[in-house]
Formats: C-alpha cells, structure tokens, sequence
C-alpha cells in the first residue's frame, strides 16, 4: 500500500487592534482555530459575517508549504472588509496535523494508493 498522508498547517485567526477604532462586532483578542476543514470558536464568542467572508479563501492557502518568498508565507495580518474599521485578523501557523487522503474525499487517488 502507497502511503496516502499529507499534513496541513493549523491556523489561529486572531483580531489585533489597530490606531483607528473598531466599528464591527469584534474585539481585540477574539480568535478562531481552524485543523483541517474545521473551525472552533470558543464558547459564547461571536464572529461577525462579513469579516468571517473576507478571510475564508485565503485559509486553504496558509494552510499549506509556501515558497519562503511567497507573500501568502510572510503576509500575516488582513483588513477588515469594512473601511471604516480598524480591525485586523492576524492568521498564525500553530502547529501541523496529518491528514490521511481517504479520510477527506470519496476520489481514489489515481496510483491507487489508500490508508
């Protein structure tokens, strides 16, 4: 059997205070954690919807083996969508978890190869 495992970053997505004044539903400190496709949030904190929006497509990419020069490697911190905010979401690499491919996807791989 073709060994069929990868690994993926965990992320922290935390909100960091900027000068300008915060004008949504998030305050300095608030965090999510994301392993694998799953996102936690501690318990009875919020996030708001369209920060939420703004930073979900660039998480798959922090999630995986960058070039070193690559800005998605050394680029941590997003805008809030609005422009009247002055919040920022600052995304960390915490750790890695490994992943086996039949785990994640009814698709064979195409050697094949299974867990």
């Amino acid at each position: 059997m073709m060994d069929d495992t990868f690994s993926l970053y965990d992320l922290k997505v935390e909100v960091v205070a900027t000068e300008k004044p915060m004008v949504c539903n998030h305050q300095a400190g608030d965090y999510f954690t994301l392993v694998g496709e799953n996102l936690s949030f501690p318990a009875g904190q919020t996030f708001p919807l369209y920060s939420l929006a703004a930073i979900l497509p660039l998480l798959p990419a922090k999630q995986r083996d960058t070039h070193p020069h690559d800005w998605m490697t050394t680029d941590a911190e997003i805008a809030c969508p609005d422009p009247h905010c002055g919040g920022r979401f600052r995304i960390t690499r915490t750790g890695r978890t490994e992943f086996h491919h039949a785990d994640v996807t009814a698709v064979p791989l195409p050697d094949g190869g299974t867990s």
